[in-house]
């Protein structure tokens, strides 16, 4: 197994891991959760950036690499959903968006097309990545201004959510026409 593949790998363990975090109490295992998501999701940023510099790109790693981008942020807003951090209405329209994201690229796929991520999936992932930080953060600090600055980019990350899912669906709209 190659480096980038560890590290995806690497992210799922650091998941669970992160996800006992979540479920103690107090701010010590708060602090603790926000790190381990923080250097998950920096694992990221860097399986990918070596797979490609260093040509290591495998079918392992583009199946599982955004698989475990998934199983990272969707088990952090399922776990804060009962303390109110995450409104479900919010996971709703993140994971519709997902489901439908993930039926087109299979669907392509079917089709030997390839459907690439765009710069609205990138700045969606990327505000939600922010906001789940602050959302953790503000598990183990309570800051008034915090509390407002997380759910303001939650709800940035609804909205490009929602774009991002209709820019993939409108450029991509071949791909459901011609599907068996």
């Amino acid at each position: 197994m190659n480096l980038p593949n560890k590290l995806t790998v690497a992210r799922i363990a650091m998941t669970a891991l992160m996800v006992l975090f979540l479920l103690l109490n107090g701010p010590v295992w708060a602090w603790l959760a926000a790190a381990m998501y923080i250097a998950a999701s920096l694992t990221d940023f860097f399986d990918g950036r070596i797979a490609r510099s260093r040509g290591l790109i495998t079918n392992f790693g583009k199946f599982m690499d955004p698989l475990a981008d998934k199983i990272l942020n969707y088990s952090v807003m399922i776990v804060l959903i009962p303390e109110r951090l995450i409104p479900p209405v919010a996971l709703v329209v993140i994971l519709f968006r997902e489901f439908v994201v993930s039926g087109i690229r299979l669907s392509a796929a079917e089709q030997g097309r390839v459907v690439a991520a765009n710069i609205w999936g990138k700045l969606k992932t990327l505000v939600q990545d922010l906001s789940l930080v602050a959302i953790l953060i503000l598990r183990a600090v309570d800051v008034a201004w915090l509390e407002a600055l997380a759910a303001a980019l939650l709800w940035v990350c609804v909205g490009l959510t929602v774009i991002s899912g209709g820019v993939y669906v409108w450029q991509n709209r071949d791909v459901l026409r011609d599907a068996d």
